[in-house]
């Protein structure tokens, strides 16, 4: 694929000072988003059994015992163990714009985006996608590809591709952009990014 032009990219969405500590609560509250926090271990009062006191208080030579479900026996319940919980932290709006922002301007300052007129392959098929990443030189590079409206075809012919993301521009997140090596925008989702942000 040839360049036709340059295209003048908006300074208040990819040329400003980026904001590293933001940036980075930006990243953990999506990795946090992203873990189920479902596991769950018994208590001494969930495991069966362990009804009575195994043996008498005094007189044995043994240590006392309340319980053979306490956690020092086999079989017995865990002592802090993990339980259910949520993982997710919330953000303010400005915040993930200005995350957001400073994801794009690293982008932009490392000269990893690629702006095309149109995105789209004729046939949903693997080996299309792979031409057109080919023509931008990207076959080998980690790429997230930001449409103002996705078709058939190209979700299909890029499903295969473990190297390969495809989005809209109102899904575009920070961890996404991090995540890539190059950002690939339509003419389109650019326009709609810079209206969103600015």
């Amino acid at each position: 694929m040839e360049k036709v032009k340059d295209v003048k990219l908006s300074k208040e969405v990819f040329g400003i000072t980026p904001n590293d500590n933001v940036l980075t609560d930006a990243i953990n509250v999506a990795r946090c988003g992203l873990r189920q926090g479902t596991y769950k271990v018994k208590t001494r009062s969930e495991v069966a059994g362990g009804g009575r006191k195994p043996w008498r208080q005094k007189g044995t030579g043994r240590a006392r015992q309340g319980s053979i479900r306490a956690p020092q026996w086999r079989g017995g319940g865990i002592a802090l163990g993990p339980v259910p919980r949520d993982y997710k932290i919330k953000m303010n709006r400005k915040e993930r714009q200005l995350a957001l922002k400073s994801a794009l301007s690293y982008k932009n300052k490392d000269k990893e985006i690629v702006v095309v007129d149109k995105i789209e392959v004729e046939v949903p098929k693997t080996k299309e996608m792979l031409k057109l990443l080919e023509s931008l030189e990207l076959t080998d590079k980690k790429v997230l590809i930001v449409m103002n409206e996705l078709t058939e075809n190209v979700i299909l012919a890029s499903r295969n591709l473990a190297n390969v993301l495809i989005m809209e521009p109102y899904e575009l997140n920070v961890l996404d952009i991090v995540n890539a090596d190059y950002l690939v925008l339509d003419v389109d989702a650019l326009k709609s990014i810079e209206e969103a942000l600015k």
